[in-house]
């Protein structure tokens, strides 16, 4: 399980133009939430967070969020950027309660080399970069791992063949592929050539002329 630290500050003061200070001022205006928790509006550091994401990912890492002298575990559920610059504009953080799953996104990570790359020239494509599970906070995974050595040109792997930690449940579709083994592309191509039926020579119909009708 990935983990990060992050400071925060409490506000009291919203709106738009609040807001714009803020942003002036280094900070980025946020909210936490969870089960049995009111929302509360809080700051943080627009550089410590902007560093925090460069090396973390986002969807899965459980951060520490130092708040009014109390450190609580959330997990970043939105983060808004903005739409020419995309520097973070505002985040929602949520409260990670003890025994109580969560819904999240973790990155996979093809491993191995592809039989059929390797042997036959073949091409590893990648169909899927994320899966999501459902898990307890404490066991989120950093990635899901996937090995591609087995697979041979024209096979695939799905959601149904991936090795899971314990305690981690798919929520994605068992038959989606992950990823999958094609020929090369020059192969591809004459094969498809040699399956196509080749131009059919046209049969002429024309009334015989009389000296052949007289020839018969």
């Amino acid at each position: 399980m990935a983990t990060a630290s992050l400071n925060g500050s409490a506000r009291a003061d919203r709106g738009t133009g609040i807001a714009r200070k803020l942003r002036r001022d280094g900070k980025i205006p946020a909210v936490i939430y969870g089960h049995g928790r009111e929302p509360e509006s809080l700051t943080v550091d627009a550089r410590e967070l902007e560093k925090l994401l460069t090396g973390h990912s986002a969807a899965s890492t459980v951060i520490e969020l130092s708040l009014s002298g109390k450190v609580a575990k959330t997990l970043i559920r939105e983060l808004q950027r903005h739409p020419v610059k995309r520097n973070v504009i505002h985040v929602d953080f949520q409260e990670l309660v003890a025994g109580e799953k969560v819904t999240v996104s973790v990155p996979l990570r093809f491993t191995g080399t592809a039989d059929g790359v390797r042997n036959s020239g073949g091409i590893l494509e990648e169909t899927m970069h994320q899966v999501h599970i459902r898990v307890d906070p404490s066991m989120i995974p950093d990635h899901v791992d996937v090995d591609v050595t087995p697979l041979t040109i024209g096979h695939s792997i799905h959601i149904r063949d991936l090795k899971l930690p314990e305690g981690v449940t798919v929520l994605d579709d068992a038959g989606a592929t992950v990823c999958v083994c094609t020929a090369p592309k020059a192969a591809a191509e004459t094969t498809a050539a040699e399956a196509e039926p080749s131009a059919a020579e046209p049969e002429l119909i024309r009334k015989p002329k009389p000296e052949e009708d007289e020839g018969k």
